[in-house]
């Protein structure tokens, strides 16, 4: 057991000094392989005396305990990371390197429809803390960022304007994964939504003039990823939506809509901040879905 302690404790000092891997992605990583550790203390084994075979089971045991598969494949993709830094460092076998993650079915995004995010929206017309709130949905919405990376920016990051024109067009800088930065252009409502925020709450809650956090707490410190999350929820209950409404929910949403509306895949791909367009593409699957639909239901010789 010593042993195993070793061996985790120095691939998660890898992860962290080495790699420079968010705290979150480690704390990720620490979690899957504690699970395994219980897994190996059932079967009597260790980190460097497993089989292939033996890994192999942890899949099942996995399923046992009623992970989806989703949640599976990270875990084996998780072991066999880490046997394959232990195997490296430690000149012992890797156990995991024919052990490969179950395959998961592609999933279309769940994307809501514009009445729908209108009616969310629309759910927080008030003052207050409803000004706050309307604000980070309209934001969610119109810049299609993750909620991580909507409640980490400040308000200086709101400070760019590109002019096109006769027109100023507000800007806000975000940060994804892998530290990139990008600009993502925020439409009128979400800006009028903002400076309303801006000009008649954030000024009454914030507690110091160093705090430069956009979204705040009524403690007047950053707003945290899961308080993001109820506000979401609640206006979706507010609203009378039925469907489970997250703010990944608006993202996916963002997506679907540009390219209904015509977008270029290559844009929406930029504005996602995906590294890869096929990443991206999915939400090209949505809406040859929805054609489908309309000409099944619409074309008279369809059936």
């Amino acid at each position: 057991m010593a042993q195993n302690n070793s061996f985790l404790t120095t691939y998660l000092n890898h992860l962290v000094v080495e790699r420079g891997l968010a705290q979150n992605t480690v704390t990720s990583y620490k979690r899957d392989i504690e699970l395994y550790q219980i897994y190996l203390v059932e079967i009597g084994r260790t980190f460097s005396d497993i089989s292939t075979e033996e890994v192999s089971g942890f899949i099942g045991w996995l399923r046992k305990r009623k992970l989806g598969e989703s949640s599976i494949a990270r875990n084996i993709v998780s072991i066999r990371n880490f046997h394959k830094f232990v195997a490296k460092e430690f000149a012992i076998p890797d156990p995991a390197r024919e052990v490969l993650p179950p395959k998961i079915p592609k999933r279309l995004p769940k994307a809501i429809s514009v009445a729908e995010i209108t009616k969310l929206l629309e759910s927080k017309n008030g003052l207050g803390i409803d000004l706050r709130d309307r604000a980070l949905l309209e934001m969610l919405y119109a810049s299609g960022s993750r909620v991580s990376e909507l409640v980490a920016i400040d308000v200086d990051d709101l400070n760019n304007l590109v002019v096109d024109g006769d027109n100023a067009v507000l800007t806000m800088k975000v940060v994804g994964k892998g530290g990139k930065e990008r600009l993502i252009p925020i439409g009128s409502f979400a800006q009028h939504a903002v400076a309303q925020y801006l000009t008649l709450m954030r000024p009454a809650i914030v507690k110091s003039q160093k705090e430069r956090a956009l979204f705040l707490n009524s403690n007047g410190s950053r707003l945290s990823r899961q308080s993001a999350w109820q506000i979401v929820q609640n206006a979706a209950r507010s609203a009378g939506i039925e469907a489970i409404v997250t703010p990944h929910s608006l993202r996916h949403s963002f997506a679907t809509h540009l390219i209904d509306g015509g977008a270029d895949i290559r844009v929406v791909q930029e504005l996602l901040g995906h590294s890869s367009v096929t990443t991206t593409q999915i939400y090209t699957l949505v809406t040859i879905d929805k054609l489908r639909e309309s000409y099944a239901t619409s074309h008279p010789r369809s059936k």
